[in-house]
């Protein structure tokens, strides 16, 4: 039986900005079930309130509703739509499910005769209810770890007296595991009982004997309104439990789980979905495994929704799991619907792996001074990386060359440990690089047993840690010149990037490329394509590996590559890599974009991404989609194979921007800006010329290379000074100091921590208002697309600050002179394409901090304000396709659009709050105001001085 009829205007509720655990995964579902709907002719209605998604871009919804996430919002739009049907609440993380039940508690969908799809209440309060869901669970004979609730601080200290530590204590109805921690001595038991008591909506805790060293997996499961289950995805942490799934290394399809017992976890899983509700739609349950001959199975949780790992389950197997839930929500069976990515066979068919997927996560505790950097129960990463490849091995290379952490994979590149003491203690308190820690452990000598004894890792994974080694150590007796073929191959087939056989063998990079292309080992490409190569699939979705090549009978030798080069024209579009602070979702944005237009203009699209929570990366947003590292050799290899006309960087941030030069040097066409621009805007000694030339005013300022050198020029340039290395995002490092001795222990910290960099040190404009500029320039005319002004002083990251559309206070005459300034710099840099301007405006006077020839962090936020497709028009004339003069720019905005930092500080709760010039939020929201007298802007504009930190 077909989908529903009586359904066919649906509310989606999204997730709002990002915060740490809660990320663009849920925009990623959201923008699948809201083309999935519209496929079906449904009207589609979605609430979200974050402007860098392209969820909330006018293309993917009917109408949009960028508002707040409250139950305000939703009575607002349930009365300017009285035709919507029914709300789908379970692709916006928790977010949406926790606003969907208190709509429920005060009545409201009931009041507008709306139906809740894809998964129901009684469902959503047994799975965060923790007792509920305990005495479900023995009712339907699954195992449980012993547990107890308590709703009171003494309740909690009387389950502890019985059970014992270590203790788990989780906080219900919350998210990305907020309150929960493990409890080792009970010292520390009464704080952080008090601490998830509070956290919790409804002041109550779960308190678990802890199941430390025990195994964890993951299932993502569909059903459909027959009662037909299909598990898509089986994913095994290779951190055992006391690790948020969120900051563990998982592993796709599971490695050391025995057939048995996955089959006795498969009905477990299928019978606990069954049990919570009759729901048709995706769930997501999560088990611990003993790691002994028993594997002992226990539930952790299960989640009703799609999940951070469903979007990783989708990219891992290519199947759209978002795009089915939200078809079997309106009434679709599982039979009845195709898989999008073979074409050929139905969605009941469940995906099988002939490849290995590796997801790490990514932190950034570099932006947390003081913060604790344990992983632990509580989620703290903010992004991941996916890597595929043949073996575990090679996926998790790929993964940690995904990761852009200066590294060039595991190992073999003079960055490891070598200090024992550091090495056990790093093995003991998991931290972000524990992935890493094992190689230096391995490579020093520690046997595998005690590595197992301390971390509970499985000893298959440390087996293959060990092989990595042992290759490592042969290939290390030989030179270039003498390196046999089959070493080469079988490390490359393992992962290991030229640079880093480069630092074994003591040779250049070059070198070994050059080597390994003369023998005749080359990438290959091969499709993901959920079958095992058992169907044909119809989806460009490749990975790269390496393989032996094949003899047939007639003589013939050649090597399977499955990526077809057509002779269509083509362009690629390098991705932004892993989510981080200072580079997010908005650059998925802005290359998802990049793609459309450039599909537009008739070239054959190429994205080369490694981020498993975005569109950019979903099968079918290009042409092609090569999932891998956006790392050089990656990149080189592809525009070898394809042959595209060139390459856009400018959208991808700062990942994308930093390959322009080895671009350039290696002769491939850079689509827009040059990079002789783009490095002339990042070095600030000539770009200061340029402006002197251009008689445009800029901070006095020098460049230093030791604390010498920068205690020398504060005495030319007068304290308060801005300290900032070159070449970084999201101002990494960025301090203000405001005598010598802080001056000193900056300049030797950074020195440090980014040898041979360059500092800069600016006269900071004390007290000034910071204002900032996009615009599109096609190196004859400039347009502005908007100029902003911050509401915080100037001192405050871009990023961390309120930045209101159109500015607010700033007068005639000074915005004439952002204007001027504006065109003078996008023409004197030869801009082809997008360019963002930093201003600090003092005594009326326009001063530039900085010009980005590239998409910034603002330009999916002025698009969304003015409703027009920026971007779109950018590639247009990066491609040469258009000019300026070409469009007919209608921009349309009442009042005023404010851009609102969010912040995850609750994840770390002991850090300095203040903001300075190190951007610090994970997130933005957008807010709409009719005039300033808004009680809205009135609150942020009295604030505005409280958090600069010098």
């Amino acid at each position: 039986m077909p989908k529903r009829d009586d359904l066919k205007s649906i509310l989606i509720i999204g997730s709002g900005p990002i915060i740490i655990g809660q990320a663009c995964e849920f925009d990623y579902s959201g923008s699948q079930a809201l083309r999935s709907l519209r496929e079906d002719g449904i009207e589609t209605i979605l609430i979200n309130s974050n402007p860098a998604t392209i969820m909330t871009d006018p293309v993917m919804a009917d109408h949009i509703y960028l508002k707040p996430l409250t139950t305000k919002s939703i009575i607002e739009i349930l009365k300017n739509h009285p035709n919507i049907d029914a709300v789908l609440p379970t692709m916006g993380g928790q977010t949406a499910l926790n606003l969907c039940i208190e709509a429920d508690e005060k009545g409201i969908w009931e009041d507008f005769d709306v139906e809740i799809i894809g998964v129901d209440i009684d469902a959503i309060n047994i799975t965060e209810d923790r007792e509920k869901f305990r005495e479900l669970m023995l009712k339907i004979g699954v195992g449980m770890a012993p547990q107890a609730t308590a709703t009171s601080f003494l309740k909690g200290k009387e389950i502890a007296q019985e059970f014992g530590f270590p203790l788990v204590i989780r906080a219900s109805f919350t998210l990305g595991g907020a309150g929960a921690s493990i409890v080792h001595d009970p010292e520390k038991f009464d704080g952080l009982l008090s601490h998830g008591l509070e956290v919790s909506p409804i002041h109550e805790v779960m308190i678990d004997k802890a199941l430390m060293g025990w195994k964890e997996y993951e299932l993502e499961l569909l059903r459909d309104k027959n009662d037909n289950v299909v598990i898509i995805c089986a994913i095994e942490n290779m951190d055992p439990m006391g690790i948020h799934t969120g900051d563990s290394i998982t592993v796709a399809p599971t490695m050391t789980l025995s057939d048995r017992t996955y089959q006795r976890m498969r009905d477990m899983a299928i019978h606990m979905m069954r049990s919570i509700g009759d729901f048709a739609g995706g769930c997501n349950v999560q088990f611990a495994v003993s790691p002994d001959e028993e594997e002992e199975i226990i539930a952790i949780e299960i989640n009703p929704r799609v999940s951070r790992s469903s979007a990783l389950a989708s990219k891992a197997t290519g199947y759209p799991i978002a795009k089915i839930a939200a078809k079997l929500a309106i009434g679709y069976s599982l039979d009845e619907l195709d898989n999008q990515i073979t074409k050929s066979t139905s969605a009941l068919f469940e995906p099988t792996l002939d490849y290995v997927i590796v997801k790490i996560p990514r932190w950034n505790f570099d932006k947390f001074e003081g913060s604790d950097r344990t992983l632990g129960l509580q989620m703290k990463s903010v992004g991941e990386v996916m890597g595929i490849g043949r073996s575990f091995q090679e996926a998790l290379h790929k993964a940690t060359q995904s990761l852009e952490i200066k590294r060039n994979g595991l190992g073999a590149d003079g960055k490891g440990y070598t200090d024992y003491e550091t090495i056990i203690q790093k093995l003991k308190v998991p931290s972000w690089d524990r992935v890493f820690v094992i190689y230096d452990a391995i490579q020093l000598g520690i046997p595998l047993s005690r590595i197992h004894e301390i971390t509970k890792i499985d000893m298959w994974f440390l087996k293959q840690y060990e092989e990595l080694h042992f290759l490592e150590l042969e290939i290390s007796k030989y030179t270039i010149e003498s390196l046999p073929r089959e070493l080469m191959l079988e490390a490359k087939q393992k992962g290991f990037a030229d640079r880093q056989i480069a630092h074994m063998l003591d040779c250049y990079e070059s070198e070994v490329h050059t080597k390994r292309t003369y023998s005749g080992i080359n990438r290959v490409y091969k499709l993901v394509d959920t079958c095992a190569a058992e169907f044909k699939a119809m989806t460009p979705y490749y990975y790269s590996t390496f393989e032996e090549e094949i003899e047939t009978t007639d003589g013939k030798r050649f090597v399977a590559n499955d990526s077809e080069v057509t002779d269509k024209k083509k362009i690629v579009v390098l991705g932004s890599g892993p989510n981080r602070i200072g580079q997010g979702i908005e650059f998925d944005y802005c290359c998802v974009h990049g793609v459309l237009a450039a599909a537009e203009c008739g070239y054959e699209t190429i994205m080369i991404n490694c981020n498993p929570e975005t569109v950019s990366t979903d099968f079918d947003t290009a042409d092609k989609l090569y999932f891998e590292p956006v790392f050089w050799e990656h990149i080189y290899d592809i525009i070898l194979h394809e042959k595209p006309e060139g390459v856009i960087v400018q959208l991808g941030g700062q990942t994308a921007l930093k390959l322009a030069e080895k671009l350039d040097k290696w002769g491939i066409n850079i689509i827009g800006t040059s990079f002789e621009s783009l490095d002339l805007a990042e070095d600030r000694g000539s770009f200061s010329t340029l402006l002197k030339d251009n008689g445009i005013p800029y901070p006095r300022f020098g460049v230093a290379e030791t604390a010498d050198e920068a205690l020398d020029l504060a005495d030319e340039l007068n304290f308060p000074l801005l300290v900032r290395p070159s070449y970084v995002l999201g101002g990494q490092g960025m301090k203000i100091v405001i005598n010598k001795e802080e001056l000193e222990a900056h300049v030797v910290d950074l020195l440090r921590k980014i040898p041979n960099n360059k500092l800069l040190l600016d006269h900071y404009l004390d007290g000034a208002i910071e204002a900032e500029a996009d615009a599109i320039c096609d190196g004859e005319d400039v347009y502005i697309i908007g100029i902003m002004e911050h509401i915080e002083p100037c001192g405050i990251h871009s990023g961390d600050s309120n930045a209101t559309l159109p500015p607010f206070n700033l007068g005639e005459f000074v915005m004439q002179q952002i204007k001027d300034h504006t065109h003078k710099i996008a023409l004197s840099l030869n801009t082809v394409g997008l360019i963002n301007i930093q201003f600090a405006v003092k005594d009326d006077m326009v001063y530039i901090i900085e010009a980005n020839p590239r998409a910034s962090r603002t330009v999916p936020f002025i698009a969304k304000a003015y409703g027009e497709p920026y971007v779109n028009f950018a590639t247009k004339v990066m491609l040469g396709e258009k000019k300026i003069k070409d469009f007919d720019f209608k921009p349309k905005l009442d009042g005023y659009a404010i851009k609102q930092p969010v912040f995850s500080f609750n994840k770390f709760p002991n850090v300095n709050k203040n903001l300075g010039p190190e951007m610090k939020s994970t997130g933005e929201s957008i807010l709409f105001i009719d005039s300033l007298k808004d009680d809205e802007f009135y609150n942020l504009y009295s604030r505005r001085k409280m958090y600069l930190s010098k």
